[in-house]
């Protein structure tokens, strides 16, 4: 009973013998020419083997099979140009140039038989491009990475080729292994030595040969180098490095080589071309919004590099997929941020959270902070600050609507380390709610309070606006004749240099006969007044606060 077809996406392995993939025909009619294409066909790998056995000595019977994955570019992909190209390796190509024959164009046409195959554009951006001029952008000073984009990187800038650059960096490795093995055998021998020992004879002999090499390059440059110096001078100028041959010894030239690679080294992991990307989450999914980052935050790589983050917006865990949010949040308990309920209004809630008893919770809401933060540089070493949290309620739970921590023991009396109102919840209010919590705290603290410095953009517009309608509401209610910084500083808890910078900022402060005068504009007064009655700011009901002042501070 004859076979069917197998289809030619449904091979069984890629590893197999050429005889298994052999098929009859179903038809009498194109029998034998289908017997003629299964028998060529012939996968990569048999090719491979077929062609090691040939080449290999009489004494070697099986040859494994290599790695023939391409080299890794600066972005972690597989090495390709513009034009669509094997990425095998050459001898893999080698052997393909011997099965490729008008017999097997089918089987040429199997994707399970080809390599997965990237153009260049997924990689790399096209804009980016070495500045030297005739530079193609392949390879790098250092050796490590298929690709260069700056000049510090530039193999040709540097008068050298991307071949010698790969030599170096595998001469530097071997080299690096055998200082690693002799300083381990070393470390036995000389635990228990004294702390002054002498010099070993291998590094007394390397000294000698550094100071001959050196020696030798005492005598000035010959007329020929000199000339060669001078018409490459002439012929690239500035866009090319100038000549170092024979200007110092070999030693002091690899030592200046070394730096070079170094410092491009450091230079490309600034810029973020090492992985894919610039490692920058773009958007994160928390809750039922998708929120666009502003600023780099030091999530594990793992993580960065995905480019899109998803964030339980109760437990603040971060994952790499929807998925996997969607389990979490089918088991999740929390419903609120751990620790005291310390303020309760409506649908309003604030939450003192330990950094020391909730660790885990802090920091991630750190690394939450730091996407919409440009200033922020607390991540991991939360416990000696609390963290007041503000959420909004509904019938799932208690959402983040923005946070301040303040350090528990603050000896410039500062109020709040950090703050933010996350994106969604931003111009509708809950800043200056924030800030005037921070500010209570310190009213029932019985100390005057400032934010620490220096202040974001965002957070310096705000305090501006807080204070300006502390002021103005200060000077509304104020019925007296005489009015004192110090009586505005004990009543407002706010920092009487605050205060001072914002009566200069509006113009309500001024020098006359040797004093300083308070001036009560009424038309700020009037305009404030008519505004809060407009919009109905939300506020901050101190009765509604539970709080006492944690022991110590």
């Amino acid at each position: 009973m004859p076979r069917r077809k197998r289809n030619a996406g449904s091979s069984s392995d890629a590893t197999g013998d050429s005889d298994d993939s052999v098929e009859h025909e179903k038809t009498d009619s194109s029998q034998s020419d289908g017997n003629t294409r299964a028998n060529t066909r012939m996968t990569r790998a048999s090719l491979r083997l077929s062609q090691s056995s040939q080449d290999a000595p009489p004494d070697v019977k099986q040859v494994v099979d290599r790695d023939e994955s391409p080299p890794r570019t600066p972005t972690g992909n597989a090495q390709s140009s513009e034009s669509d190209i094997d990425v095998s390796s050459p001898s893999a190509s080698h052997d393909e140039s011997h099965a490729k024959d008008p017999s097997q164009k089918d089987s040429d046409s199997d994707p399970s038989h080809r390599p997965k195959r990237r153009r260049f554009h997924e990689s790399y951006n096209f804009n980016m491009k070495c500045p030297t001029p005739g530079c193609n952008s392949l390879g790098h000073l250092t050796g490590k990475h298929e690709r260069h984009f700056s000049i510090s990187g530039c193999p040709l800038y540097h008068n050298l080729s991307a071949d010698e650059c790969k030599s170096v960096q595998v001469k530097a490795i071997d080299r690096d292994k055998q200082d690693e093995e002799r300083s381990q055998s070393q470390t036995e021998e000389s635990r228990h030595a004294t702390r002054h020992q002498a010099p070993t004879p291998r590094q007394v002999r390397y000294k000698e040969k550094v100071v001959e090499m050196r020696r030798k390059r005492d005598s000035p440059l010959a007329k020929e180098q000199k000339e060669k110096n001078m018409e490459h001078r002439q012929s690239h100028g500035t866009t090319r490095e100038p000549l170092l041959e024979n200007i110092t010894s070999e030693y002091d030239l690899e030592l200046f080589r070394k730096a070079q690679a170094r410092a491009s080294e450091d230079l490309l992991r600034l810029q973020g071309q090492i992985t894919e990307g610039s490692n920058m989450i773009k958007t994160i999914v928390f809750g039922r919004y998708e929120l666009d980052t502003w600023y780099h935050s030091p999530y594990p790589e793992e993580y960065a590099r995905l480019g899109r983050l998803y964030v339980c917006e109760f437990c603040l865990k971060y994952m790499k997929s929807q998925t996997i949010l969607r389990r979490h949040m089918a088991k999740c308990v929390w419903k609120h941020p751990p620790g005291d309920e310390v303020y309760r209004k409506g649908a309003i809630s604030v939450f003192e959270v330990d950094g020391k008893k909730n660790k885990i919770y802090c920091q991630n809401l750190c690394l939450l902070a730091k996407l919409f933060l440009d200033h922020k540089t607390l991540y991991y070493d939360v416990e000696p600050f609390l963290f007041y949290v503000m959420t909004e309620a509904d019938n799932t739970g208690c959402h983040l609507v923005g946070y301040f921590s303040k350090e528990k023991n603050s000896f410039l009396n500062y109020n709040v380390s950090c703050i933010l109102t996350m994106p969604q919840y931003m111009r509708q209010g809950y800043g200056k709610m924030l800030i005037d919590f921070s500010y209570l705290l310190s009213k029932v603290e019985e100390k005057v309070g400032s934010p620490e410095r220096p202040l974001s953009d965002l957070g310096l517009i705000s305090y501006r606006s807080y204070w300006k309608e502390v002021l103005l509401r200060y000077m509304y209610n104020f019925q007296g004749k005489e009015i004192s910084i110090k009586e505005i500083s004990q009543e407002t808890a706010v920092n009487p240099v605050d205060i001072v910078s914002t009566l200069q900022s509006l113009q309500m402060l001024k020098y006359w006969k040797g004093k300083h005068l308070v001036l009560k504009r009424q038309d700020l007064i009037d305009e404030w007044k008519a505004k809060e009655n407009k919009r109905g700011s939300k506020t901050i009901d101190p009765s509604s606060l539970k709080w006492t002042p944690p022991k110590g501070t």
